[in-house]
C-alpha cells in the first residue's frame, strides 16, 4: 500500500494532466508497489478535488464489462470511476479536440436511476425495477497518462472518463430486450466497429448490480436520478481533429458527436 503523501503525489499529477491535456506519468510507474485499493483511493481524491473545484457527481461509469477487455488489463472484474456534470453532452455536440489528450470513443447505454441501489445483494430485477430510462450513449475515454497502462493506472485516472453522450430513443427497461441491442459505430461515413449489448456481462443491467454490490460495503448508494454507464460492448475506436463519431441503435435512435 502506499502512503498518504504518494497517493497525493499521484492525485497532483493527475490533476495537472486534465488541466494541461497532456499526458503525465503512470502511477504504476511512479510507485511500482501500487495496489488497486490505491488506485481506487486516488480516483476517488481527484473526485473529491474536482467537487471542491465545484463539479458535481452525477453518477458512476463502468468499464471492463467485457471478458476480452478484462484479459487486456489483466483484472477478473470491472471497474468504475466517476460522472461529473460537465462530462454530460447531449446527441450532437461538438467537443474542442484541444479538450483532450488522447480521446476514444465507445457505444454504450446509460442507466437513468428513478429509486437508490445499495448492495450486497442487489440482482438484475432490482436494477431493471430501480431504472426509470435507458438511453443510447456514447462515451468519451482518455488516457491523462502515458503507456503502457496498467490496470492501477486505468483505475487511478477514473476509469479513463472524459465525457458522455446522451441520445437516441430513451426507452423503459422492460420495452425492449436490453440483451439484443445493437450498435453500429461510424467514424465519419465508414463502420468501424458492430456489437450487442449482451457483450456487457451477459446483460448490461448486470454491471449496475456490480457497482451497487462492489460500493455497498463502503455505505454508497447508487442515487436517484444518477447516470449510471453500463461499459462498451464494442472496442475503443480513436477519435482525431474533425471526425464525427456516430453510433446507430437500430430502433433506439442514434447519437453522434464531433470532435472539432
Amino acid at each position: 500500500m502506499l502512503t498518504d503523501d504518494q497517493r497525493r503525489e499521484a492525485v497532483a499529477s493527475l490533476l495537472e494532466s486534465h488541466r494541461t491535456k497532456v499526458q503525465g506519468r503512470r502511477p504504476s510507474e511512479m510507485f511500482p508497489d501500487i495496489e488497486i485499493e490505491d488506485s481506487y483511493a486516488i480516483s476517488s481524491m481527484v473526485a473529491e478535488a474536482k467537487v471542491a473545484e465545484g463539479r458535481k457527481v452525477v453518477g458512476h461509469k463502468i468499464g471492463l464489462t467485457s471478458k476480452a477487455m478484462q484479459a487486456s488489463s489483466k483484472i477478473d472484474e470491472p471497474d468504475y470511476g466517476y460522472l461529473f456534470d460537465d462530462l454530460v453532452l447531449q446527441d450532437g455536440a461538438k467537443v474542442p479536440f484541444e479538450n483532450f489528450c488522447v480521446p476514444r470513443v465507445e457505444p454504450e447505454l446509460t442507466f437513468i436511476l428513478k429509486e437508490p441501489l445499495k448492495g450486497p445483494g442487489v440482482g438484475l430485477v432490482d436494477v431493471l425495477r430501480a431504472t426509470e430510462w435507458v438511453v443510447p450513449s456514447i462515451e468519451i475515454i482518455d488516457a491523462r497518462v502515458t503507456e503502457p497502462r496498467k490496470i492501477f493506472d486505468t483505475v487511478a485516472d477514473n476509469g479513463a472518463a472524459a465525457g458522455i453522450v446522451l441520445g437516441g430513443r430513451p426507452v423503459r427497461p422492460d420495452e425492449v430486450d436490453l440483451r439484443w441491442v445493437g450498435a453500429i459505430f461510424y467514424r465519419n461515413s465508414e463502420i468501424e466497429e458492430t456489437g450487442l449489448a449482451a457483450g456487457v456481462l451477459g446483460h448490461p443491467a448486470m454491471a449496475i448490480a456490480w457497482l451497487a454490490n462492489k460500493l455497498g460495503p463502503f455505505g454508497t448508494v447508487l442515487e436517484p436520478g444518477h447516470l449510471m454507464l453500463s461499459g462498451s460492448f464494442t472496442r475503443p475506436v480513436w477519435a482525431t481533429k474533425g471526425d464525427t463519431l456516430h453510433a446507430d441503435f437500430g430502433p433506439l435512435g442514434s447519437v453522434a458527436v464531433q470532435f472539432t
